[in-house]
C-alpha cells in the first residue's frame, strides 16, 4: 500500500467507528424520557404476606401426590381450572385461575405469579405451596400468600382485603387436608358473580 493510502484508510476507518457509535447513542431527549420512565410502578408499595399452615396426617409425598399438581387448585379451591399454556408442573406452565403462571418449584412445592393486566394495577401477586414433612407419616402444608396491597385504599379497606383473601385459604388448606387425608370435600360456599377467589 502506497504511503499516501494510509492516511486515508485510517481517516475512512475513523468515520465508520465514529457514525457507529452515534447510531448507537439514544438522542438526549430519549435518554431522559427513558430515564423518567425507569422507576417503579408504585410510589409507595405497601407489601404483605399471609402465611398459613395445616397439620396433616399424612407423608409430605403423599401429601404433594395428592394435592401438588398445579391445576389442583381447581378440586381444592373448587373452581375450574384447565392449563391453558405448557405443561402441568412445568416452569411457565399457566392456569386459567387467574393466568397464574408457576415461576419456581421443587420437589414438594411450587410458587406462581399472575400476570400483568390491563383493566387493573399490577400488586405483584405470589403465592407459594408447600408440602413439608414433619415426620414419617405427618406432614404440613405451607400457603403463603404475598403481594402488594397499597391500591386497595385505607387502612381499613387492606385490612378487610386481607381477611379476605386469609379465610379464602384457610378453607383451601383445609380442603387440601381432607383430600390428602382421604376425606370428602363439602360442597363450595357461593360466590358472587365474577368472583376470583385465588386473587
Amino acid at each position: 500500500m502506497s504511503v499516501t493510502k494510509i492516511p486515508v484508510c485510517c481517516a475512512f476507518a475513523l468515520l465508520c467507528v465514529g457514525g457507529a457509535a452515534r447510531a448507537q447513542t439514544p438522542p438526549p431527549a430519549a435518554q431522559a424520557a427513558a430515564g423518567a420512565a425507569s422507576g417503579p410502578a408504585v410510589a409507595s408499595p405497601t407489601y404483605t404476606s399471609i402465611p398459613l399452615e395445616i397439620t396433616v396426617n399424612r407423608s409430605a409425598a403423599d401429601v404433594w401426590k395428592r394435592v401438588g399438581k398445579f391445576c389442583d387448585i381447581g378440586e381444592w379451591l373448587q373452581i375450574p381450572c384447565t392449563i391453558t399454556s405448557g405443561k402441568d408442573g412445568e416452569f411457565g406452565a399457566v392456569r386459567s385461575v387467574a393466568n397464574e403462571v408457576l415461576v419456581g418449584k421443587t420437589e414438594l412445592s411450587y410458587t406462581y405469579t399472575q400476570t400483568v393486566r390491563n383493566d387493573r394495577p399490577y400488586n405483584l401477586y405470589h403465592g407459594t405451596l408447600e408440602a413439608r414433612p414433619v415426620t414419617a407419616t405427618t406432614s404440613k402444608l405451607v400457603y403463603t400468600i404475598f403481594f402488594d396491597n397499597s391500591m386497595v385504599g385505607d387502612d381499613a379497606a387492606r385490612e378487610a382485603d386481607k381477611t379476605r383473601r386469609t379465610a379464602t385459604f384457610t378453607r383451601a388448606l383445609q380442603n387440601m387436608k381432607t383430600l390428602a387425608e382421604g376425606g370428602t370435600l363439602p360442597p363450595p360456599p357461593a360466590r358472587g358473580r365474577g368472583a376470583q377467589p385465588a386473587r
